[in-house]
């Protein structure tokens, strides 16, 4: 039998995967028969499972970009069920920045020579990708140019 001894105590893991909480989060609903999350994340998993055949590799990235897409689809739904999916999608969605944030981070933009929207705007997603609702951030840009 090996026996591994670490100095300081066992590894610990703090960076789990999204793609690994989803199936671990699967697993307890399965477990705690919470059918309906089960069934939503079953969904997840078999959309991170085909881009997984696309693509070959996920990261959180992507899994960042499945979740945001079917969000997205299920505000435009706005059903009851719809309402139910997004209270089990917000976990492993970040916390978007605020009006009052996006408009200080775009001020500063401003101030180091950004000169129009698009300039802005490109910027601003290139850094903050995911981090905010581009409609803020785009309504907020031609607030400050026009």
């Amino acid at each position: 039998m090996l026996r591994v001894r670490f100095p300081d105590g066992p590894p610990k893991i703090t960076n789990i995967m999204l793609k690994e909480k989803i199936n671990a989060d699967f697993m307890i609903a399965f477990k705690n028969k919470e059918m309906d999350k089960k069934n939503f994340l079953g969904v997840v998993k078999g959309e991170i499972q085909n881009e997984e055949g696309r693509s070959g590799n996920v990261t959180d990235e992507v899994v960042m970009g499945i979740l945001r897409k079917m969000e997205k689809s299920l505000k435009q739904t706005n059903t009851e069920e719809s309402i139910k999916e997004l209270e089990y999608i917000k976990p492993y969605l970040p916390q978007l920045m605020s009006r009052d944030e996006i408009v200080s981070v775009i001020k500063e933009m401003v101030e180091n020579g950004h000169d129009n929207v698009s300039k802005v705007m490109k910027q601003f997603n290139t850094i903050y990708r995911g981090k905010a609702d581009n409609s803020i951030v785009s309504e907020v840009s031609k607030e400050i140019f026009y």
